[in-house]
């Protein structure tokens, strides 16, 4: 079985004024992510991508697995590494990958969120 995977947008910027030579906020949730992910237990793989299309609203991330909904997630502030791993935990240990909004860990319930059923 192919493993859960967590894709973050490593170039999203928060303003369109973003410093010159600065890493992207995207990038530092990145690196929070991994941070994250090496003091927890989550099996989620962690891939990072140029773009998830979402430019107007990032950071932008997406979990997706085979026979699970897809959860996508926009406008995540850069410090938001944390639940996200709590997230990716509930949503691996899903068999059907479905998590109800009131597992959700409460600063994922402020962002712009969308669930994408899955294809048989």
């Amino acid at each position: 079985m192919t493993q859960p995977t967590l894709f973050i947008c490593q170039s999203c910027c928060l303003s369109e004024d973003h410093p010159e030579g600065q890493p992207a906020d995207g990038a530092v949730l990145l690196e929070q992510i991994k941070v994250h992910q090496a003091e927890s237990s989550s099996e989620i793989r962690v891939q990072p991508v140029a773009c998830l299309w979402a430019c107007g609203s990032p950071c932008v991330v997406a979990f997706t697995a085979p026979n699970k909904p897809t959860y996508l997630f926009s406008k995540l502030p850069t410090k938001s590494a944390s639940n996200l791993i709590e997230f990716a935990e509930k949503y691996t240990q899903s068999k059907t990958g479905n998590v109800s909004y009131k597992q959700f860990p409460e600063q994922l319930k402020e962002v712009a969120i969308s669930k994408v059923p899955y294809m048989r």
